[in-house]
């Protein structure tokens, strides 16, 4: 079997997350968190716990390999939104400096994790350079989208295309708009989510004309999102394979249009997990390799 870390579409094999337990922690934990994170509302303890178990009761349906990373008492409840604290390459794992001050020790505790089970780093950015994960996006094997936002600088990027240009790797820059300003989050994974070697989920509205373009004449059709189910985070799905779909409920019009498209869609209840601390379930994931077509 041939695998790659290269793809956001291909059959998930191994994928790493942060259970809400190991996250959130208790209801303490939130309670003195919740608002210096910029949630919408405190998490409750046991509810998240709840919408989680269904959660990766969905992933474990298709996911192989489906690993935790473990409580640490020196990241905050945010940990639970591992995608953003590292990049998986087939050159090893590029660990990322986070934008977000509260989030700074995250890509430390994951570098533990990464070494303690003998997975290779390539790389990490460091001051001044700030790169996390939900800004970057796979378009194919040998492209890497990035997108310039607040909690990724031009520095981050730089010192990513000296990872990976060396190797071959396109990292194709995308300036993403002010939109709500530094405290929210706003990642390029916010208007964007391949699901299948030419199908994406796109919010057209804040997608940058010349990226737009550049996905059509790659050959990508578009699902778009309506206006009323981007803040809903409608364009935040997690492809387990080809046209296999995670969401989050309540975005019907996504929903029904990526049915249209061929897509087998699962839903999870994510008001504690997700809606309220901005992060889906590209967000809740950190995928380490997928399985290639033999």
């Amino acid at each position: 079997m041939n695998y790659t870390h290269h793809s956001e579409y291909l059959p998930l094999e191994t994928l790493m997350v942060k259970t809400a337990e190991k996250a959130f922690v208790s209801q303490d934990k939130i309670g003195r968190e919740w608002k210096e994170l910029n949630y919408l509302a405190a998490p409750d303890f046991e509810q998240a716990k709840k919408e989680y178990d269904r959660f990766l009761t969905l992933l474990g349906e298709q996911v192989a390999d489906l690993k935790s990373f473990p409580e640490n008492e020196g990241v905050s409840m945010d940990s639970i939104y591992c995608r953003d604290a590292s990049i998986a390459t087939d050159f090893g794992v590029i660990l990322c400096r986070m934008g977000k001050e509260g989030r700074a020790q995250e890509p430390g505790a994951q570098e533990d994790y990464y070494r303690q089970a003998g997975i290779q780093i390539l790389g990490s950015i460091e001051f001044p350079g700030t790169l996390e994960g939900g800004d970057v996006a796979w378009l194919d094997q040998k492209t890497l989208a990035v997108g310039r936002t607040y909690r990724t600088n031009s520095q981050g990027i730089a010192q990513l295309k000296s990872l990976l240009e060396p190797k071959g790797i396109e990292v194709l820059v995308v300036d993403l708009p002010h939109y709500k300003g530094k405290d929210d989050v706003f990642h390029l994974m916010s208007i964007l989510s391949p699901v299948d070697e030419n199908l994406a989920v796109v919010y057209s509205p804040l997608m940058p004309i010349a990226f737009r373009e550049e996905l059509l004449s790659r050959g990508f059709e578009l699902v778009e999102v309506p206006d009323e189910e981007f803040e809903s985070m409608g364009c935040n799905v997690l492809a387990m394979g080809p046209r296999s779909c995670l969401m989050v409920k309540g975005n019907p019009i996504v929903e029904s249009r990526l049915t249209e498209a061929g897509c087998r869609v699962a839903l999870y209840q994510g008001d504690n997990i997700s809606i309220y601390g901005g992060g889906g379930p590209t967000c809740l994931t950190r995928p380490l390799k997928r399985r290639c077509p033999i």
